[in-house]
């Protein structure tokens, strides 16, 4: 008999061969598409041509990427971001936690009046008592979080600190803003490459960096789905809203309908960047909707009856009524 332990019975079995035929056959997809790729002394493809070509008598912006993203093929960029939007949507949907019920029932308010009759002194036995404060510390509720400062280094057990070390504190501190402030950059001057994509990727690396440094509990009342939906569908308005009057004033969906500034400045472009602010807006709260999502869900997908049902991890600190 040898050491290696049994596999469990319902644990599923590897097809070795399936995957080494699908990972061969992603790698010659991968492989074909790099050796097709122009080489510098291609004739540029004509999209490219015509966007050098209107970038600067048109749109006033010198930037030719951010032309054909948010001029000449605006409308495409308009439906990628409501596929984004979709995606979203999708992922709120299979994310979300059952809606609360005591705002209308009151189940909960009446089991506290009854807990109280029942041990008004001590509100529960010791063995309650110490099951709810378990269910605060994990849930975030739990007053005087601990932290790492405060606990040897390499003391064995779970690491129950929220936050991280004060130098990694310190230092998100002082990089965050210089990252927040980078996307700004790539939204605001249009003749950079850059955009509203890019800018809310950055926005949405920003706040992770404070949820793994600071704590969940830090940034959750920021990351209210009740705060963040409102602002997105701003956004998704806005974008919307900047393609309809182009169509209004100019004759065609997502045309230039606003004045041009001068060249290399905020306002070159006109349109492009009310569009490029719009995206900023909707793809980082999006974003930041879809991460913090998957991260929160309070359930998995298993069969019924086989591995633990309703216990997802959620975000440190998180609550399943937040929603």
């Amino acid at each position: 008999m040898s050491g290696r332990p049994e596999p469990f019975e319902d644990e599923p079995r590897r097809r070795v061969v399936p995957g080494l035929l699908l990972s061969a056959g992603v790698a010659a997809t991968l492989l074909v598409a790099v050796l097709a790729l122009p080489r510098g002394d291609n004739p540029l493809p004509a999209i490219a041509r015509r966007a050098m070509t209107v970038a600067l008598p048109e749109w006033r912006t010198t930037e030719p990427v951010s032309e054909v993203v948010y001029g000449t093929r605006g409308f495409d960029t308009f439906g990628e971001t409501f596929l984004l939007l979709a995606a979203v949507v999708g992922v709120g949907l299979i994310t979300r936690a059952r809606e609360p019920r005591r705002g209308f029932i009151g189940e909960q308010e009446a089991g506290r009046r009854e807990q109280h009759r029942t041990d008004p002194a001590e509100g529960g036995s010791a063995d309650q008592r110490q099951a709810q404060q378990a269910e605060a510390g994990e849930e975030g509720r739990g007053q005087g979080a601990p932290s790492p400062d405060d606990e040897p280094v390499g003391e064995p057990g779970v690491e129950r600190a929220e936050a991280m070390t004060v130098v990694v504190r310190a230092a998100v501190r002082t990089v965050a803003p210089l990252l927040a402030m980078a996307g700004l950059y790539l939204v605001a001057w249009g003749y950079s490459p850059g955009g509203g994509f890019p800018g809310g990727a950055v926005a949405l690396g920003v706040v992770l960096l404070v949820y793994v440094s600071l704590g969940y509990r830090r940034v959750e009342p920021w990351l209210r789905p009740g705060v963040i939906e409102p602002v997105e569908m701003a956004g998704a308005l806005a974008i919307g809203l900047i393609g309809v009057l182009g169509l209004v004033f100019s004759g065609s969906f997502s045309a230039n309908f606003l004045p041009l500034g001068p060249v290399q400045t905020i306002r070159s472009g006109g349109v492009m960047q009310a569009f490029s602010v719009a995206e900023l807006i909707e793809v980082s709260t999006g974003l930041v909707l879809a991460v913090f999502g998957l991260l929160g869900m309070g359930h998995d997908w298993e069969p019924e009856g086989q591995g633990r049902q309703g216990q997802g991890r959620r975000p440190p600190g998180s609550r399943r009524d937040s929603r």
